[in-house]
């Protein structure tokens, strides 16, 4: 069975950090490129970031360039995406996904005061 366990979501200060983890289980970690989409209230699916399968080269949306780094270790079948410097407009679910094949349940991540 495919699996992808988001977690490290949370509620966060303005200006503050998080590690958002994803872990992989049922197919061949490796063999994927994978992403990180996210969904604010009311809102359609917006893309953040990309790492191809061995995280040779990596990928981000202008909106958070410079704030958010994309890893993965294939040894622990498992992507991280570390948000620092966070925005209220960052606040949204985030999803991982294998190659827009397979799909975790998301995780929140809300940033207020």
């Amino acid at each position: 069975e495919v699996q992808l366990l988001e977690s490290g979501g949370g509620l966060v200060q303005p200006g503050g950090s998080l590690r958002l983890s994803c872990a992989a289980s049922g197919f061949i970690f490796d063999d994927y490129a994978m992403s990180w989409v996210r969904q604010a209230p009311g809102k359609g699916l917006e893309w953040v970031s990309a790492i191809t399968w061995n995280g040779g080269s990596t990928y981000y949306a202008d909106s958070v360039k410079g704030r958010f780094t994309i890893s993965r270790n294939n040894a622990k079948n498992t992507v991280y995406l570390q948000m620092n410097s966070l925005k209220p407009e960052d606040t949204a679910v985030y999803y991982c996904n294998a190659r827009y094949t397979y799909w975790g349940q998301g995780t929140q991540v809300t940033v207020s005061s």
